[in-house]
């Protein structure tokens, strides 16, 4: 079955920098678009990045992380990965993986980022 395990969270001071990783699993990788959601407590769950099927050519950032995180895949590892930089409080949340491939959508289970001194 499709499984996709987020890890690379943590705690971080602001100005810091992360990389997420997702491996995904049970689906022909390749064929699926990648994308990164964060839910902060009592918000609603929000866009981060995307990247498209094949070799990820084409890459969509939400306005509040532009020029800060760089989302990119490697087909031959099944993994997606989301390198943060100059990470502000704001960006505290819990980040999901999400694959879309054939109009079905899969999630992974989440993994923390927090920003604080």
């Amino acid at each position: 079955q499709v499984q996709l395990v987020e890890s690379g969270g943590d705690l971080v001071q602001p100005g810091g920098s992360l990389r997420l990783s997702c491996a995904a699993s049970g689906f022909t990788f390749r064929s699926a678009a990648m994308s990164w959601y964060r839910q902060a407590p009592g918000k609603e769950r929000e866009l981060v990045a995307s990247i498209s099927v094949g070799d990820g050519r084409s890459t969509l950032y939400a306005d509040s992380v532009k020029g800060r995180f760089i989302i990119s895949r490697d087909n031959a590892k099944n993994t997606v990965f989301l390198q943060m930089k100059s990470l502000k409080v704001d960006d505290t949340a819990v980040y999901y993986c999400k694959a879309v491939r054939e109009g079905s959508g899969y999630w992974g289970q989440g993994t923390q980022v927090t920003v604080s001194t």
